[in-house]
């Protein structure tokens, strides 16, 4: 080639390789943006008496590492890759004073690229950790369970009760008494026992049926903590329209002769479902009752309803479809599905047994009958589906829908201090009805 023909070539590589660098100049950016570090979006507590839940929630997946040390007791979790912002700052004001497993929260950068979460702790614990991809109107988030490593016996919380006297038959049972110390009958490795071995006698007493034997109720307020439930269009959650209710219907409970409740969660925090059933199943309850405050698309839909387990398939396309979104609160709320639960997995065997669902559709009328003196029914029969709360093998069980609180004026009713006492009264005295018609057996101890 002519030196004419060259000159023209190197003129070109030389435009190519500028016009390549401005576009790369250009490019990094946009390539800085693709590669943009996860950042936090929040950061909330949710303390109980079983364990604490810390959720960090944040735009885009992330990696982290864990582990515990000792002498203090602490627990430090990495995070990989993430901006460390104005939401993890403020960690050590999430903690409250009175947290059961967590005296302080606090993070800061460790090392380039990685946020360090240090959590100061008030015992030993067993933690789990696990990742949530993004949910109803949740983002991606990593959850943090504390559990004590040596858990309070229910049995024993039975006895302590949190108002400083839990009633226990006709006897009381100071809080500051232990169980040892406690009358040999009221003790909790004997209270199965000092049960009759013939079905207890029902009889009047002031004009109302009276159970001779300790009868325990588990009252299970509906979602709590990550898991919001319905949401009325005022604003109003689920979760705390039927804490309200099962609080009152618990008060109620305990007055009454030879009856006492207790409740799945006392506060705003989250039980998984499974974790409901076998609540129940430890303190040997003899009655499952979950409240809740229905939601649905339209907002003309109304009345109380009451449900009952299915083992055949539902009643109903609604019945189907709400089991369908209850069952889903876990996902919501937030499982460790790498931990494998044997309790759960023997109650989903036994629910072979027939005879319980019988007992649950006896109560489940006699609730849904009262129901009707005080509101407009959904339904008039007892419905069933395939709820994950009601499977219990061996206590009848039966979830209560109060209301429609997707409905404006239902909403305001749920809300309004008389007419949850008026749910209550309505509920207890279903629950007197059904044990009138159907005393309750005497319970060996289960393994």
């Amino acid at each position: 080639m002519s030196e004419h023909g060259e000159r023209p070539l190197a003129s070109r590589r030389r435009l190519i390789q500028a016009a390549g660098a401005t576009l790369l100049l250009l490019a990094t950016p946009t390539l800085r943006a693709a590669v943009r570090l996860p950042s936090v979006l929040a950061v909330r507590v949710w303390p109980a008496p079983d364990y604490t839940r810390v959720a960090i929630e944040y735009d885009a997946p992330l990696k982290y590492t864990q582990f515990l040390v000792k002498n203090p007791d602490r627990l430090v979790v990495d995070l990989e890759g993430v901006e460390f912002n104005g939401v993890l700052d403020g960690l050590a004001s999430k903690i409250s004073a009175d947290d059961p497993n967590i005296r302080l929260l606090r993070a800061g950068r460790y090392k380039p690229g990685v946020v360090r979460l240090v959590m100061d702790l008030k015992n030993e614990v067993k933690p789990q950790v696990f990742v949530l991809p993004p949910v109803g109107g949740y983002g991606h988030r990593l959850v943090i369970d504390v559990y004590p490593l040596n858990p309070p016996d229910p049995l024993l919380s039975l006895l302590d009760g949190k108002d400083g006297n839990a009633p226990v038959g006709d006897r009381r049972v100071a809080r500051n008494d232990s169980a040892q110390d406690a009358p040999p009958e009221l003790r909790a490795d004997n209270r199965i026992e000092m049960r009759p071995e013939t079905p207890a006698e029902t009889r009047k007493r002031g004009g109302k049926p009276v159970v001779d034997r300790l009868v325990t109720i588990t009252l299970d307020p509906g979602h709590g903590g990550e898991d919001p439930g319905a949401i009325g269009r005022g604003g109003s959650y689920e979760k705390h329209v039927a804490l309200a209710v099962a609080q009152r219907l618990k008060a109620r409970i305990d007055a009454e002769p030879n009856m006492r409740a207790v409740l799945t969660r006392d506060s705003d925090f989250f039980v998984p479902l499974h974790m409901r059933v076998q609540k129940a199943r430890r303190i040997q309850s003899d009655l499952f009752v979950s409240i809740h405050a229905d939601g649905f698309i339209k907002p003309d839909a109304r009345g109380s309803s009451v449900f009952v387990l299915s083992e055949s398939g539902a009643t109903s396309s609604a019945a189907r479809y709400l089991a369908q979104k209850e069952n889903e609160a876990d996902l919501i709320g937030g499982v460790n599905i790498d931990v494998k639960d044997p309790v759960l997995a023997r109650t989903l065997l036994d629910l072979s047994q027939t005879a319980t669902i019988n007992d649950s559709l006896k109560l489940g009328r006699a609730v849904l009958g009262e129901l009707g003196t005080i509101n407009r029914l959904h339904k008039d029969s007892v419905e069933q589906a395939g709820f994950a709360v009601l499977k219990a093998p061996d206590i009848p069980s039966i979830l209560v829908e109060t209301a429609f609180i997707s409905n404006p004026e239902e909403e305001k009713r749920l809300n309004d201090d008389t007419y949850q006492d008026k749910l209550a009264d309505a509920i207890v005295s279903g629950v007197r009805k059904y044990f009138s018609r159907n005393p309750p057996l005497a319970k060996s101890k289960q393994a």
